[in-house]
């Protein structure tokens, strides 16, 4: 599914400093639809650049794979069956995301990462023993599930945190009545983003140990590629933890700009003579709402960068494996916590209207799209 994410990032991009890709979203519906065709083939391109990648690697440097490494015909093959596999994993997404409930993508990325997570269990009840000092002992137990537990937390709370502006409505003469004056308050949401700039930066760090690997082969007298490849591949290295890091944050702040628009939601306020005390609506309400959330989205940003580099530290400090450390703490846990979050709220939503449809009566509760229970 990462092929289909990197796409989904590349035309986010270009959407942001292309006129055309701005016009078609404001068409609606046919626009989006124009734009989701060309995320699927790019999402096919970017599958046949990666797995021609993936390939090179895994029939080099002496791995099992390396017979068929001059065999068109597997060449053909394999890239095939990856793309073809990407590909229906993507119209398994886009199915979830018309008639399920949830983004279809963080679904699948879900239901990967709890697939792995019996294996990881497995793995320290096998290598718990107390009497024995070359495995677990009760302290790293304990270390290993309260990390478990603060992380877990942690991630709940800054994937709900809020920072209220309060607002207030004019007051308005109606007649003799006074109506308004009702004060209330607008909220912004500390992780505006999610969990998007984990997994865009995930998807997009798969490339360069690909493209390291691929350079290890071409130039094999070579070490510094090789080297390179590992530093990525390995999940670990200081290079790897920088780059990581530096991803989050960009694609934090990407997000939110391109999701957070608060030059319209200043002037939705004053056309709901609305207004913040002390801000004269229009621009000034603009720049302080955007003032604002660049400051939370900070904070934000860095409590995801935290989570995303937590993996390495508890498998540097207990010395167990990366894919048992990356199941009990950081991003895999910070994604199923926010896309269960994210679930748990949508099936709410859905059962309250479901409800409010059975209220109306035949006549006025209809089918809610996504609501199959």
């Amino acid at each position: 599914i990462m092929p289909y994410i990197s796409a989904a990032i590349i035309i986010q991009l270009v959407g942001s400093v292309s006129t055309s890709i701005k016009k078609l979203k404001e068409e609606g519906p046919t626009g989006q639809q124009k734009i989701q065709d060309w995320t699927r083939r790019l999402t096919v391109v970017l599958c046949i650049i990666q797995a021609v990648m993936w390939l090179g690697y895994i029939s080099g440097n002496g791995l099992v794979y390396q017979q068929w490494a001059n065999n068109p015909i597997w060449w053909i093959m394999a890239t095939t069956a990856l793309t073809a596999g990407t590909v229906f994993l993507m119209w398994i997404g886009e199915q979830i995301d018309r008639y399920g409930i949830g983004n279809g993508a963080s679904m699948i990325i879900m239901a990967g990462i709890l697939a792995g997570m019996p294996g990881a269990i497995s793995w320290v009840i096998g290598n718990f023993d107390p009497s024995d000092s070359s495995k677990m002992d009760y302290a790293g137990l304990l270390l290993l599930v309260g990390g478990f537990v603060l992380v877990c937390a942690g991630s709940v709370l800054i994937t709900v945190a809020q920072r209220r502006i309060p607002i207030q409505q004019a007051k308005q003469m109606r007649g003799r009545r006074m109506f308004g004056g009702a004060r209330n308050y607008l909220p912004l949401r500390v992780n505006h983003g999610g969990v998007m700039p984990i997994i865009f930066a995930s998807s997009l760090l798969i490339f360069p140990s690909l493209f390291f690997g691929w350079l290890s082969n071409v130039f094999p007298g070579s070490s510094f590629w090789a080297t390179m490849a590992e530093e990525f591949r390995s999940g670990n290295g200081f290079l790897y933890v920088v780059t990581y890091i530096a991803m989050v944050y960009f694609f934090a702040y990407f997000w939110t700009t391109v999701q957070f628009q608060p030059k319209e939601m200043a002037n939705s306020l004053r056309d709901n003579g609305s207004f913040i005390p002390g801000l004269r609506p229009g621009k000034r309400t603009a720049d302080y709402l955007e003032k604002v959330m660049t400051r939370i989205t900070y904070v934000g940003a860095g409590f995801l960068a935290f989570i995303a580099i937590v993996p390495q530290v508890i498998a540097a400090t207990l010395e167990i494996p990366i894919f048992v450390s990356s199941f009990l703490g950081g991003t895999g846990l910070l994604i199923v916590v926010s896309v269960g979050l994210d679930l748990v709220q949508r099936i709410e939503s859905n059962l309250i209207m479901r409800n409010y449809g059975g209220f109306l009566g035949p006549e006025g509760g209809g089918r809610i799209k996504g609501a199959y229970m």
